[in-house]
């Protein structure tokens, strides 16, 4: 009989430490814009007062950071890329004291694990500097070199080692938008620090040194200059600073929104929720302030290691911040006296009227002070006479249909349909078409009547009008005759940039014009002339609009912006004519019943279930 022996063996053991800090770079460093967010804030420890930044391929070829700070030793050089190296705790309290921005000592690591580094550092006194290479986690040459006072940290060919990682990257645009963002966290943290952005050879920003107020104008435009709100409130507890925008600068997107605890950028629901709070029946609900507020509190009521970005933190007492918060804002907002106001400005296309924009003729004020309307108003003891049926004694023809009134048939909206099996054709029979309330079409059909809603039905048509247009039938451009600049914001303008091509094919002829701005050379057909820059500004900001979570392409985000922003409004008065044809075009649509994110276009309502509601 044969033994058999099982042989047990120890399956545990340690990882190799470039595989353990693969892992751990996973954490921290997710995507180019992680890396010039710890390198960043590295140079900002370092008591640099002059930073640099380059990239080139959105990060994934190269991020270097450049900084005037104090430089570092041979020795500290060579530490800075171990595991959990740092100058910064000491024993588990420090841990608690924290006012520096990094202070685990991963990032380094981190970024050697996962990319080939270069480091050239030297201080003040020495009388040479320290060139360092890194490649996998493991050095490949130090030797000492002539540099200048402070650091070069250059990242290249980001996972290069990790394929899999790098095919999760994003296109260069949206990677390049990430970067701005990390850029301007930290840029508006330190606004006495010079701050620049260098991508692909070009600037994309240049920060001088100045106060916060100029930073924030510097990176989120001049259009702020003048609607900022100043807020300053001092505690035993905490001290808030920074600005608020005017009620008026609110956007559909949380984009210019931050939110600084001693100095670090952090997100935070909770902080954010109380600020909306404090704005309270001063905006729109679906609208999101600016602010950029810098909460000073003592390191102790704060525990910042609670992620490995650093962005989320956790205080002590919630509840007396969220107060604060509140407050401070609030006062601010009553000090300056900013209450909701009404906008007396005319809307682009009623200015264009003729009753607007031209003079009145003296024919006309002979008619007008000749009726007794005017003569009621103007003349002494006349108000009680004012006749009630001169000028109502025609409203019996608003419902009834005239020979000479626009009408439509249902064979013209049902002719084309696809999907409207209730619309019978019945070409001998013309029913009129009625607005109601500015914002719905009421129309007769030979078994009850439809309800349509004019915005969502034209945004029902637009999106496929549009859809058909990035799919191979181009809308026409219509040539500028003087050409439009438009100024964006940093971030808007990479976004703007990414979107070119797509609207292109929506008709739109755009081309960059120097930092941060575009010359509009045409427009689509469909846009009123004077309008073009709006349009454009009110696209970008519904594109952002989008959640994340909402898997679209990019191009379908555009042209469902699109078609939500250039749709009818309600309160907007449509003739016959216009009516007539926004029916016709829906009815045309591949889908009618519904925009593109399931709105009702049209409700049905029969005739039979009408009279039995009238007990009939």
């Amino acid at each position: 009989m044969l033994q058999i022996t099982r042989i047990l063996t120890d399956i545990i053991h340690l990882l190799p430490d470039n595989i353990a800090n693969q892992i751990a770079a996973g954490e921290v460093i997710q995507r180019p814009g992680s890396a010039v967010k710890e390198l960043l804030e590295n140079a900002v420890d370092a008591g640099a007062d002059e930073i640099k930044l380059i990239i080139n391929d959105a990060g994934k070829s190269l991020v270097q950071v450049i900084d005037n700070g104090k430089g570092m030793s041979e020795t500290d050089a060579r530490m800075a890329f171990e595991r959990h190296a740092t100058s910064k705790i000491r024993n588990i309290d420090d841990l608690y004291k924290i006012k520096t921005m990094g202070f685990r000592g991963e990032a380094l690591a981190s970024i050697a694990a996962v990319a080939k580094v270069e480091l050239k550092t030297k201080r003040e006194d020495d009388e040479s500097g320290t060139y360092i290479e890194i490649e996998n986690s493991k050095v490949q040459l130090q030797e000492p070199i002539a540099a200048n006072k402070g650091t070069s940290i250059a990242m290249k060919n980001l996972f290069f080692n990790v394929p899999a990682r790098r095919n999760f990257l994003k296109s260069n645009t949206a990677e390049l938008r990430h970067i701005v963002d990390e850029f301007i966290r930290v840029a508006m943290a330190f606004p006495d620090l010079l701050f620049t952005l260098q991508s692909n050879g070009q600037e994309v920003f240049h920060l001088e040194k100045g106060t916060l107020k100029q930073r924030i104008v510097q990176i989120l435009g001049n259009s702020y200059n003048a609607k900022l709100v100043s807020v300053q409130e001092q505690t035993d507890y905490l001290n808030i600073m920074g600005f608020v925008g005017k009620p008026e600068t609110a956007k559909k997107t949380r984009g210019d929104q931050y939110i600084f605890v001693n100095n670090r950028f952090i997100k935070s629901a909770y902080l954010n929720h109380a600020i909306m709070n404090a704005f309270s029946d001063m905006i729109p609900k679906d609208s999101f302030p600016m602010y950029a507020l810098f909460i000073d509190l003592d390191p102790a009521q704060i525990d910042v290691n609670v992620h490995p970005t650093k962005q989320e933190i956790k205080f002590e007492d919630d509840k007396i911040v969220y107060a604060f918060v509140q407050a401070a804002i609030k006062h601010a907002l009553a000090h300056f006296s900013i209450t909701p106001t009404l906008d007396f400005e005319l809307d682009p296309s009623i200015e264009r009227l003729d009753s607007i924009s031209k003079p009145i003729t003296e024919e006309q004020k002979s008619s007008t002070a000749s009726s007794s309307l005017y003569q009621a108003f103007t003349q002494k003891n006349q108000a009680h006479f004012i006749e009630r049926k001169s000028d109502l004694k025609h409203w019996k023809d608003f419902y009834e249909v005239s020979p000479n009134q626009q009408t439509y048939t249902d064979d013209v909206v049902g002719i084309n349909n696809k999907g409207s099996d209730f619309l019978h054709k019945q070409p001998d029979v013309e029913f009129p078409l009625m607005q109601i309330h500015k914002s719905y079409i009421v129309t007769q059909r030979q078994s009850g009547f439809l309800l349509v809603h004019q915005q969502n039905a034209h945004e029902r048509v637009l999106y496929e009008r549009y859809l058909h247009a990035v799919a191979g039938k181009p809308i026409a451009t219509q040539q500028s005759l003087f050409p439009t600049t438009l100024e964006l914001s940093a971030t808007d303008a990479v976004l703007l940039q990414e979107l070119l091509p797509d609207m292109k094919e929506l008709g739109y002829q755009l081309e960059p014009f120097g930092q941060h701005t575009f010359v509009l050379q045409g427009t689509p057909a469909d846009i009123d002339s004077g309008d073009e820059k709006s349009a454009i500004e009110k696209i970008i900001e519904q594109y952002k609009h989008f959640s994340a979570e909402l898997k679209f392409t990019r191009r379908e985000k555009l042209i469902r912006s699109m078609a939500l922003q250039k749709s009818i409004k309600i309160n907007t008065v449509l003739s016959q004519k216009e009516m007539q044809q926004l029916i016709s075009d829906l009815f045309a649509c591949e889908i009618s019943n519904a925009t593109p994110n399931g709105k009702p276009t049209y409700m049905s309502f029969d005739k039979e279930e009408l009279d039995k509601m009238f007990g009939r």
